[in-house]
C-alpha cells in the first residue's frame, strides 16, 4: 500500500508542477508566443492551454479520491456508504475530462490539418476511446462497490 501512496504523491506533485508551469510560465507569455501565428491558430493555442489546465485538475481530483479510498481500504471501511461519494467524484472527474477531450477535438483536428500531422488526430481519437472505456469501467466498478456494500451490510445484520 505504501508504494502506491508514494506513487500517488509523486504523480500529484508532477501534475501540480505541470499546472503551475502552464499557469505561471506559458499563459503570461502566450501573447508573444502566438504573435506570428494567424488569429485562428492563436485562439487554438489559448483553448488548448485552458483545456490542459482543466484536464490536469480532473487528474488531481482522481488522485486525491484514490488516496482517500486507499485510506478506507487500510481501515477496512471500503465497503461502506462513506466510500461511494469518493468513487462518484472519480466518475464525475473522468466524465468531465472526457468532455474536455471531446471539446478539444476541433482544435486538435485544426492543428493536425494546419501542421499536416494526421497522427495527432489519430492519437486524440485513441485518447477519447480509452477515456470512454476507462470511464465506463469506473461506472461498473462503482456498481460493484455499491452491491458489495449492500451485501456486507446484510451479512453484518445476520451476524
Amino acid at each position: 500500500m505504501l508504494p502506491l501512496r508514494v506513487l500517488l504523491v509523486l504523480l500529484f506533485t508532477v501534475v501540480t508542477a505541470g499546472q503551475l508551469a502552464v499557469l505561471g510560465l506559458v499563459l503570461p507569455r502566450m501573447s508573444e508566443l502566438t504573435a506570428g501565428d494567424p488569429p485562428e491558430v492563436a485562439s487554438l493555442d489559448w483553448t488548448s492551454m485552458i483545456l490542459a489546465v482543466l484536464g490536469l485538475l480532473c487528474v488531481q481530483v482522481v488522485i486525491v479520491c484514490t488516496g482517500r479510498l486507499l485510506t478506507m481500504v487500510a481501515r477496512d471501511r471500503i465497503f461502506s456508504a462513506a466510500s461511494l461519494p469518493w468513487v462518484d467524484a472519480i466518475v464525475w472527474a473522468m466524465a468531465v475530462a472526457w468532455v474536455l477531450l471531446l471539446g478539444a477535438l476541433v482544435p486538435v483536428f485544426a492543428v493536425a490539418e494546419l501542421e499536416d500531422a494526421p497522427g495527432l488526430a489519430a492519437l486524440h481519437l485513441l485518447l477519447l476511446l480509452v477515456g470512454a472505456a476507462v470511464g465506463l469501467l469506473m461506472v461498473v466498478m462503482r456498481a460493484l462497490l455499491r452491491q458489495a456494500t449492500t451485501l456486507r451490510a446484510d451479512m453484518e445484520a445476520v451476524i
